[in-house]
Parts: C-alpha cells; sequence; structure tokens
C-alpha cells in the first residue's frame, strides 16, 4: 500500500515495515516529521522497522536532524544509500543522534540493498518482542 506525502512517499510493507522515499530536492522539517509520526501512528499500532530510500538527494533541518527517528515504536531503522555523500549525511545524523542508541544499519543501493535491508529489517523485528 503506498500512500502520497507532502515531500514523498509511504509504502506499508509485509512484517510491519514502513518504507519512506522522500522526493528530490526536499528539506525535511519538522512538519514533515509530525507528518510522518501521524501517518505512522495510523497504520501502527505494534512496533515497526522503517526503510529510508534514499534514492533520491534531500537534506534534513538542524531541528528535524534532532527529532527524526523518534516515534516510540521505532523497533529498527534500515537505510539504503545510493552514494557515499549521502551516506555520509546520514551518519552524521546518527552521530547527532548517538544517545538515541538507533538499532540502524546502511544498505547499498548499488548492491542490492533494498532486499537486504528489507530482509535485515524483518528479521530484526522477528527478534524484538513487538508492544
Amino acid at each position: 500500500m503506498k500512500h502520497r506525502s507532502s515531500f514523498g512517499y509511504f509504502k506499508i510493507l509485509p512484517g510491519n515495515v514502513l518504507e519512506i522515499t522522500v522526493d528530490q530536492g526536499k528539506e525535511i522539517t519538522l512538519e514533515m516529521l509530525d507528518e510522518s509520526n501521524d501517518f505512522i501512528s495510523a497504520h501502527f499500532t505494534e512496533g515497526f522497522g522503517l526503510l529510508i530510500n534514499r534514492i533520491n538527494q534531500y537534506t534534513y533541518s538542524y531541528e528535524a536532524q534532532l527529532s527524526v527517528a523518534s516515534h516510540s515504536g521505532l523497533r529498527a531503522l534500515a537505510f539504503v544509500c545510493y552514494s557515499s555523500e549521502s551516506e555520509r549525511e546520514v551518519r552524521k545524523m546518527q552521530e547527532l543522534r548517538a544517545v538515541d542508541q538507533w538499532n540502524v544499519q546502511f544498505f547499498s543501493g548499488l548492491e542490492l540493498g533494498w532486499q537486504q535491508a528489507y530482509n535485515w529489517l524483518k528479521e530484526e523485528l522477528a527478534h524484538i518482542k513487538i508492544t
């Protein structure tokens, strides 16, 4: 099931996984994160995994960097990156949010990383008690 948002697409995948693909050139803001959290709360009643498909280039406002991936139901986070620059940006954000201790993995979109990311998320969710 694919849903259009103001900044990209949400796609609900089997196994309590949500894929988010942001449109090219967007800057993610706090308002966009609120939109994401509202969607998540409406569609996931249990813990879920988040697959961030970074096929497009986009940025996060500083405020958004401090709040991204903070939904209480988030159990695992996978980033599929298609360039080393994209992965560097996400790793910098992860360092900024180190105190949150994300359960996160990075995958190369150029090496069939999407499927690997999805498989990893399903496996992580199977090992974590969903509440």
